[in-house]
């Protein structure tokens, strides 16, 4: 019966009726004391006392609310205050569940960062354009030539297209269902070409670091464009034709999500399907693994070769600007859980938001 939109369940499914037959009873000075029996690990992020809240339409039976409630946790307890008299329960959310305030910040930051993001990206794609046009003939052909120019280069593409991609996975999250299948579609393959390039920045700095001497690879350039590319767009396009329901409209859940209440900052156009949604952070996993490797790597070749004294401040400089352009960053994403769930979210949202 008191079943809620968001289908959260009740703690040990008990609900506790209280009322007064003088009539409605609500705005108490002195608050009502209910206690909910248990044994359960619980704690205040999981279990919160609530209150039926019947629906204001003829059409709508209501949601479970806890204004004027406070929830106190004991040993084997739940203890709930109210300042008035109605159904009562303890109602059982996701651990680690944000709060609608903490989903706003993060929103606001990834909003903000993936503009600027896209900005800078775009910003430094036409300066390199302009200054190839501009600068003279014989140095601009070697500049062009140069494979780890553009590298860097595709890189800054893939990222100028997930930022923006991102964007509009926000914005068109309320459209047709058909729109928002076509850019979660284009956000993940963002997402997978930009990890690729990382990928590929990680193996051309191994190759410049390892092997200074005698490297020639044939259609060098081709062959990873055929990778970072190619690859990542060949699967989403599969995906897409074949299983087009794994892409569309993902809410995301907060502490507060049994209020009938929508936030349009915690729904976006993105993957709907847990197998792809592993897959793709198992890709994730072992590109970071391999670029980490690779920065390692780095730090060990830079700590051997360093000879002056105040070369090593120059050292932590070039290590911070590589762990930005490998996106080692990204790997925080495997720290989503109990405490450093919050404190990871910030770091990954203000990091990865800012990385063009």
């Amino acid at each position: 019966l008191l079943q809620d939109a968001h289908n959260n369940s009740v703690l040990n499914n008990e609900v506790l009726g209280a009322f007064l037959q003088s009539g409605r009873v609500a705005g108490l000075s002195r608050p009502v004391e209910i206690q909910f029996w248990h044994d359960m690990v619980l704690d205040a992020s999981n279990a919160t006392c609530v209150f039926w809240q019947p629906g204001a339409d003829a059409g709508s039976t209501g949601s479970w609310s806890r204004d004027g409630c406070e929830t106190t946790h004991g040993e084997g307890t739940v203890i709930c205050r109210c300042n008035h008299l109605t159904y009562f329960a303890v109602l059982l959310l996701p651990a680690g569940a944000l709060s609608p305030a903490q989903l706003a910040s993060l929103t606001h930051i990834s909003t903000i960062g993936c503009s600027l993001s896209a900005a800078a990206t775009l910003c430094t794609l036409l300066l390199c354009c302009f200054s190839s046009t501009s600068c003279p003939p014989r140095s601009c052909r070697q500049w062009l030539r140069d494979n780890t120019t553009r590298i860097h280069m595709h890189l800054l593409a893939t990222l100028l297209l997930l930022n923006c991609s991102f964007l509009l996975s926000t914005a068109l999250a309320a459209g047709t269902a058909g729109l928002c299948r076509v850019t979660a579609a284009l956000l993940h393959a963002s997402l997978l070409c930009a990890l690729a390039w990382m990928a590929a920045e990680a193996f051309h700095l191994l190759l410049l670091l390892v092997k200074v001497y005698n490297i020639y690879i044939q259609h060098y350039l081709l062959k990873l464009c055929l990778f970072a590319w190619g690859l990542p767009m060949l699967a989403v396009a599969a995906v897409f034709i074949f299983k087009r329901d794994t892409y569309g409209y993902h809410a995301i859940s907060t502490s507060e999500g049994y209020r009938n209440v929508t936030i349009v900052s915690s729904a976006r156009c993105w993957l709907t399907s847990l197998p792809a949604h592993y897959a793709t952070l198992c890709y994730a996993g072992l590109i970071l693994l391999f670029n980490t490797l690779v920065l390692a790597r780095v730090v060990m070749i830079l700590r051997r070769i360093r000879r002056q004294k105040g070369q090593a401040r120059k050292d932590w400089v070039t290590v911070l600007g590589l762990t930005c352009l490998l996106g080692t960053t990204w790997g925080l994403a495997f720290f989503s859980f109990g405490v450093f769930l919050v404190p990871q979210l910030y770091l990954f949202t203000i990091l990865n938001s800012l990385q063009g």
